[in-house]
């Protein structure tokens, strides 16, 4: 669930010190600092494709931790990557964000997607100081087999 700066700027990872945008722009080779469009659309060019487990939630604060577990309501991720015939692998965000894809996702896929990759990064979180941009940049190394080639405009 995104934090309170990124649902008020209405933008993933809005967060100035949350390193995501650092991080996969280095992985992928773009610019961190271009816009926001241009941002979502390098990671389109790559086949990345950005979306919350959890749609709503009740909480206090930023902190995913914060989340009310009787509140969740997940966002129908089985129906639309049943739709994406070209995904490769799903990568999570934190340890959280990997707990709701487990408990919200993972048992609903249909059988073809069930042997799907699924990789449970280091949070890019500013909460998640102790994991240093560097140490993130090698654990979230993972993702990048399952990218498409530069250039490609997977969409």
């Amino acid at each position: 669930m995104p934090g309170a700066a990124s649902l008020d700027a209405a933008r993933y990872y809005a967060h100035p010190r949350n390193r995501f945008w650092p991080l996969v722009a280095a992985l992928l080779g773009f610019d961190a600092q271009a816009g926001y469009d241009d941002r979502l659309v390098a990671l389109q060019r790559r086949g990345v494709g950005l979306w919350d487990v959890i749609a709503r939630c009740e909480r206090s604060g930023s902190l995913d931790a914060s989340i009310r577990r009787d509140s969740i309501v997940a966002n129908p991720l089985p129906a639309a990557m049943a739709a994406l015939p070209q995904l490769r692998a799903v990568a999570c965000n934190g340890g959280e964000a990997h707990r709701a894809w487990l408990r919200h996702v993972a048992g609903q896929l249909p059988s073809a997607l069930q042997a799907l990759p699924v990789l449970a990064l280091p949070s890019t979180s500013p909460a998640n100081a102790a994991i240093n941009l560097a140490r993130l940049q090698q654990a979230w190394a993972a993702i990048v087999p399952y990218l498409g080639p530069a250039g490609e405009g997977q969409g």
